[in-house]
């Protein structure tokens, strides 16, 4: 059995937009997870950066004689 044996042509018209539809697209849940799952790695990438960047130009500790 393989996948394109239930694909229907007039399915493929329920999806098809004109150029003056306006109307956003509707997001699955399956892609409002990944968008969310990208935004918490984006997020603990900027922590991390931001770690890094405060070692990388902080001030040394003047050593006294």
């Amino acid at each position: 059995m393989r996948i394109d044996e239930f694909y229907n042509p007039e399915d493929d018209k329920f999806d098809s937009r004109s150029k003056n539809d306006t109307r956003k697209p509707v997001l699955t849940l399956e892609q409002l997870n990944k968008l969310r799952k990208i935004r918490e790695i984006k997020k603990a990438e900027a922590i991390e950066h931001e770690k890094f960047v405060r070692v990388m130009y902080a001030q040394q500790a003047q050593e006294q004689i």
